[in-house]
């Protein structure tokens, strides 16, 4: 496998459009990552050639999306090294994926059950819980963030004790880029008793993910940001975990059988996946899997940090400029405020230099409490993007900050 950023560029459509008479340098991956040609023609081959609803049909068009789709999960077995295909659940999303834990975890919690969480985490992985908080009295620790964006995992062992029942963090932050050490999250979890569940929509995308290695209880993320598309996104959850829990919707597919006085469930991953699925997304996600697992992966992370690498070097010094999150070993995430500027306004004017970047609390108000702002900017890099991309970046930035200085 080999890994060549010219050839990656040339397979994404959208990257050899303009945006206010300049060309697109997109860096708002770690919201919405844009899709490859690979991607895009799975979807559109299904939708023209061999389309019809899954599972149960007997013609020719049912049997071949079925094998389409079921091949799908197949390959996202693959992709995170799932034992089997009944622990992966595809759901809308990786919010719907932990709501599904949520809800379905949730109806063996009772009050003073209590769930650890962290200060960075999205707020898909804070608002299902705080319903458990409102509605059963479960209560809620949060693992303190340091300085430099790294969990305080002394801190951590001390808020783990006999009645955690899950610990539910970030596998990497989408807002300071910071990579948690989830193994060891796992075994101190374990050594409680507590279950994990980790939010793997950023580590996902760039780096190599072994669930059976990480010995991790559910794994969640979303199509999206892995070079598919939106309205998918995946559980994995190991055997036991997943066979002990309730169903999380009603309807069909989910049934074993159902009569007038009684119901019994389909085993997973069915029982998790009521009505008809999202057939074309999943086999567009299963198109992005295979995509990804096609590529050199430590080439593509060395890449990845390299452009990190160009930022921090190109803006080192601006006394104007203030980073939020420096862990080691971080992702290649550029979370970033300018002095006397809001992050909106630094969004609004980097788009006039065809730079797109996202700005607000990026669903972590938390997090923007902990570090004292009410917002930031991010430049969010991902395989397509390039050196001469980071230096138009930071071109752009020395430019946009002379408004405010």
């Amino acid at each position: 496998m080999t890994f060549d950023p010219a050839d990656i560029r040339a397979q994404f459509p959208i990257l050899s459009r303009q945006v206010n008479g300049r060309p697109l340098v997109y860096l708002d991956s770690a919201a919405s990552a844009q899709k490859p040609r690979a991607v895009i023609d799975a979807m559109v081959r299904t939708t023209e050639t061999s389309y019809a609803n899954v599972h149960r049909g007997l013609h020719t068009l049912a049997n071949e999306t079925t094998e389409a789709f079921e091949g799908a999960r197949e390959s996202v077995r693959r992709l995170i090294n799932a034992e089997t295909t009944a622990q992966v659940i595809f759901t809308k999303g990786a919010t719907d994926a932990i709501n599904l834990v949520a809800s379905s975890f949730g109806l063996s919690l009772v009050a003073g059950d209590e769930i650890v969480l962290s200060e960075m985490e999205h707020h898909s992985n804070i608002v299902p819980w705080h319903f458990l908080r409102e509605r059963k009295g479960v209560v809620l620790k949060f693992i303190p963030v340091l300085d430099d964006g790294s969990l305080d995992m002394e801190a951590f062992q001390a808020l783990l004790g006999p009645k955690t029942r899950l610990v539910a963090v970030s596998h990497m932050s989408n807002v300071l880029g910071t990579i948690n050490p989830a193994r060891a999250i796992v075994e101190m979890a374990h050594a409680v008793g507590a279950q994990v569940l980790l939010d793997g929509c950023q580590a996902i995308v760039h780096a190599e993910i072994d669930v059976q290695a990480l010995d991790v209880d559910f794994y969640a993320f979303s199509g999206h940001k892995l070079y598919g598309p939106t309205g998918i996104g995946v559980l994995y959850g190991k055997a036991e975990r997943l066979a002990a829990l309730p169903p999380y919707q009603g309807g069909g597919e989910m049934i074993g059988s159902v009569a007038l006085d009684a119901i019994t469930y389909a085993d997973p991953p069915h029982r998790f996946e009521a009505g008809t699925p999202p057939i074309i997304e999943a086999i567009g996600l299963g198109a992005a899997a295979e995509w990804v697992m096609s590529l050199d992966r430590e080439a593509v992370m060395a890449h990845e940090h390299g452009l990190y690498r160009r930022i921090k070097e190109r803006l080192n010094g601006a006394n104007w400029l203030t980073e939020i999150g420096t862990a080691p070993g971080k992702g290649a995430i550029f979370a970033f405020n300018v002095a006397g500027a809001h992050a909106h306004d630094i969004a609004q004017i980097l788009d006039r230099y065809g730079v797109a970047v996202r700005a607000g609390t990026h669903c972590a108000e938390p997090l923007m409490r902990r570090f004292g702002v009410t917002s930031t900017a991010r430049a969010s890099f991902a395989l397509y993007n390039t050196l001469e991309e980071a230096d138009a970046f930071a071109d752009a930035l020395s430019r946009a900050q002379t408004f405010f200085a």
